[in-house]
């Protein structure tokens, strides 16, 4: 029983909830390799440390020796996740999906072991279920139980479309668990419902129910919205070591804790005395660099994130310009260009919305002084070094188109 109690801690750590907890120590206590999924849609290229949270819970299952279902949502990508969603989401097409899917299936064992991981594609029983199949699917379900979901009702009632295939979606992840036959399954606080769609299409299929655990979702570099590509505020796995380590330091102390909690390996008493550690005087600086050194190396190595350290150092507590900036030419008209074109299309930037947030935060440096002017126009001919945030640097000349 002690090894059941030990199992339990493990891989209880830093859930919101689970769901039942009476269920999942009946299943650890049987002692036989449980199926553990965890589902993944292929949205964007690579995935970031957002995604490791139930990747890293993932490799702790896997430790104990059960089965771990790394499932890639080629169909639901398709749909498009409508959860917390105000607008119907654009789907992508199958090319994207599936180019998104091949880096996905190469990143995700910087973590986990790939002799231990089954991959599964839910097209895979989805393109075989057809429309009959689909149809009986979509009879285990009402519209009013559908609307039970906060985010769809609050569309439904301000008149905000609500599209008939978005309903198809917590359907489609319920099957899956029927198709995969899972014990558990593991996802974020907001997927509280598709999971728990699981349990119901398994107990309609005539399955034992799967045991539910959520997890919080991990807050981006801004501590406020989730880590999220789209928005900006990632940390790509597959990033540079010194843009994962420079990225790191740049949280603030608060959320800092946030990310030991939920992306640190060391245990939880460690952290603990880590914290007393500070309200003892030790400067939380220290600490944010062993955990940006901890998890630089746990993508890359650890003379990658001792090299990463240094040049943080040398840039940044030395205050000096890194080297080999690039140098970049950018084309305009006869007018000039706006500050948030110019570092949109220098490549600073993912686009001019983001380039004007940065520069409201005060993150966009020219020749060393804060620009505060989002109508700033530039010159042609003029040349400037360009700093958005503390690791992003370009020597833009502006020329004639």
């Amino acid at each position: 029983m002690n090894d059941v109690k030990q199992a339990l801690t493990m891989v209880s750590r830093g859930a919101e909830e689970i769901l039942i907890e009476k269920e999942l120590i009946e299943l650890l206590d049987q002692g036989r390799p449980l199926r553990i999924k965890a589902g993944f849609d292929p949205t964007a290229p690579d995935i970031h440390l957002g995604h490791t949270v139930l990747i890293n819970k993932l490799r702790q299952f896997q430790q104990l020796g059960h089965h771990i279902l790394f499932l890639i949502g080629d169909f639901t990508g398709m749909i498009g996740d409508p959860t917390g969603r105000n607008v119907t989401r654009k789907p992508l097409t199958e090319e994207a999906v599936l180019e998104n899917a091949k880096t996905y299936q190469k990143q995700i064992f910087k973590i986990l072991d790939p002799d231990k991981t089954e991959i599964v594609f839910n097209s895979s029983w989805m393109n075989k279920l057809g429309s009959k199949g689909l149809l009986e699917l979509a009879s285990k379900y009402t519209v009013a139980r559908m609307l039970e979901r906060e985010d769809f009702r609050t569309r439904f009632h301000t008149n905000q479309p609500v599209a008939i295939h978005e309903f198809l979606y917590p359907l489609i992840q319920g099957y899956d668990s029927v198709a995969l036959r899972s014990d558990i399954e593991i996802g974020g606080t907001d997927q509280k419902f598709n999971l728990l769609m699981g349990r119901e299409l398994q107990k309609d299929y005539g399955q034992k129910p799967q045991v539910v655990m959520t997890f919080p979702l991990l807050e981006g570099l801004d501590g406020v919205q989730k880590m999220s590509k789209s928005l900006g505020n990632y940390i790509g796995i597959n990033e540079p070591p010194q843009e994962i380590f420079g990225k790191l330091m740049s949280i603030s102390d608060e959320l800092m804790w946030r990310y030991y909690d939920l992306l640190s390996f060391r245990s939880t008493e460690e952290i603990t005395t880590l914290k007393k550690s500070v309200e003892q005087g030790t400067n939380p600086k220290e600490l944010k660099i062993q955990l940006a050194a901890e998890i630089t190396a746990r993508f890359h190595s650890i003379e990658a994130s001792k090299e990463a350290q240094n040049a943080f150092a040398a840039q940044f507590q030395k205050h000096l310009l890194p080297e080999n900036i690039p140098e970049i030419s950018v084309a305009c008209g006869a007018g000039g260009l706006a500050i948030a074109n110019l570092l949109k299309n220098a490549g600073l930037t993912s686009s001019t919305s983001d380039a004007l947030r940065q520069i409201e935060q005060g993150a966009v440096r020219i020749d060393g002084e804060r620009a505060e002017n989002k109508a700033f126009v530039i010159p042609i001919g003029s040349e400037h070094l360009i700093q958005v945030g503390k690791r992003k640097f370009a020597r833009v000349t502006i020329v004639k188109e």
